[in-house]
């Protein structure tokens, strides 16, 4: 008995500290599981072993005392770490027209609270949302598509334009929305037919993904994956990229017949595709969803290699340009190529004259999350990104739009680049183009 004692006090002081470091970070990406009720159960589990040890008699040491401060911590640091993002979410909510207006049609945020995200549409501070698995999930089809068109009301109602809606069906393992949707084979298995076979069946793909999401309200697509196949085994620390199961193939120019006639289908459907993730994650190793990455390859290879489809795919539709979060060494080493100016204006912009829609990979991934956000917030939109993108955890963009009020407000923001970036948003492709192609198509659940 004596020594389970000591096990369990051993335990307690090991527990207490990384209770109080989830508590005071109760708000970071990592710590979603916990969000609502395990907060709760945090407060009352901290509190409850608190009173046990005050009961036992804790409190006449020297330890005792220490030990139950330790466990009265967990919930002053988690009022704390609520305290602060309100504060934050005030200020952001406060912000007035002119700030909304200029910056809000920048970001594209995934939500779970429908009254949340539609006083953020009516108030102009986002420019889109993200609809996943968890927007749909225990719901029915009919269910999200009215969601969706009240957000959209509530735009109307406040003469704002109308928001991008956007969903990550890429087929295979990455279809956020299947089930209730149709589970589409990933465009990888394609590569072994015939060239006009593959055309005919990417196309097909395409038209299935663009009916579909059409018929829900979702007019972007963040699709196809225009990375080559890694032709090496991933790192085991690879929990989330699995680009080796999401690339199309290793030949370049089977990538582009492919993604191209995959695009062709969206399109027809009346949604637009976003072209991912440039400058190519095939060759570097390392999954940004959780750590810096580098990509070595000097510019002229990448040219002949891995930037074709992305060329020829954009000279042949409407596309959007996702970036991702690697950084291209030759061209600059100190970013990654979501926030470099190098490489968005200097690459995307001037070299290949594209002046279609920019976006970023998701800034909730470790790689810009967890280093410093509020820069490469500034620096995306100084770079000529058009759209930011907080997806898997919706509740950041009140820290990621407060960098940017931030960066306004202390004019560090190119209004040049603002100015760009806010026409190409007016234009709307390839948003334009899919809101003006046939009307919506009723979509059939499956089982």
């Amino acid at each position: 008995m004596q020594f389970l004692r000591r096990a369990g006090l051993i335990l307690l002081w090991c527990a207490a500290p990384v209770v109080a470091v989830a508590a005071a970070n109760k708000n970071d990406p990592y710590l979603v599981p916990l969000r609502g009720g395990g907060n709760i159960a945090l407060i009352i589990a901290s509190i409850a072993i608190a009173v046990l040890l005050l009961r036992h008699g804790r409190w006449h040491s020297l330890s005792g005392r220490l030990l139950v401060m330790l466990w009265c911590l967990p919930p002053m640091l988690m009022a704390a770490a609520h305290f602060s993002f309100e504060l934050r979410k005030h200020d952001v909510l406060s912000a007035d027209v002119a700030e909304a207006r200029q910056l809000g049609p920048h970001f594209v945020v995934g939500y779970s609270s429908f009254p949340e995200v539609a006083r953020l549409a009516e108030q102009g501070l986002i420019g889109g949302v993200y609809v996943t698995r968890h927007n749909i999930r225990g719901r029915s089809v009919d269910a999200l598509r009215a969601e969706i068109a009240a957000l959209q009301d509530v735009r109307r109602a406040a003469g704002l334009p109308p928001l991008i809606v956007a969903a990550d069906q890429e087929g295979g393992i990455v279809g956020h929305l299947a089930p209730p949707l149709t589970k589409v084979p990933a465009l990888a298995t394609l590569s072994g037919l015939a060239p006009e076979d593959q055309q005919a069946r990417a196309e097909e793909f395409g038209r299935i993904h663009g009916r579909e999401l059409a018929g829900l309200g979702v007019y972007l697509n963040l699709a196809p994956v225009l990375d080559l196949k890694p032709p090496h085994r991933r790192n085991r620390l690879d929990f989330h990229t699995l680009i080796g199961q999401r690339a199309i193939a290793t030949d370049p120019a089977v990538v582009s017949t492919i993604a191209t006639a995959y695009v062709r289908g969206l399109e027809a459907s009346g949604v637009g595709a976003t072209l991912k993730h440039f400058p190519g994650i095939g060759r570097v190793r390392t999954d940004t969803h959780h750590f810096n990455a580098n990509l070595d390859t000097p510019v002229r290879e990448l040219e002949a290699t891995d930037w074709r489809p992305f060329r020829e795919v954009l000279s042949q539709s409407h596309s959007a340009l996702m970036v991702g979060h690697i950084t291209l060494t030759a061209v600059d080493p100190d970013r990654p190529a979501s926030h470099s100016k190098r490489v968005v204006d200097g690459i995307i912009r001037s070299t290949w004259k594209y002046q279609g829609l920019v976006m970023t990979d998701d800034l909730v991934m470790g790689a810009i999350y967890q280093h410093d956000v509020c820069k490469a917030v500034v620096e995306a939109v100084n770079a000529g990104v058009d759209l930011l993108l907080v997806a898997y955890d919706g509740a950041q963009f009140y820290r990621i739009f407060g960098c940017a009020l931030d960066g306004s407000r202390q004019g560090k923001l190119d209004a040049a680049m603002l100015r760009a970036s806010a026409a190409r948003l007016e234009r709307g492709l390839p948003i334009a183009q899919a809101r003006t192609a046939s009307g919506p198509v009723r979509v059939v659940e499956k089982n």
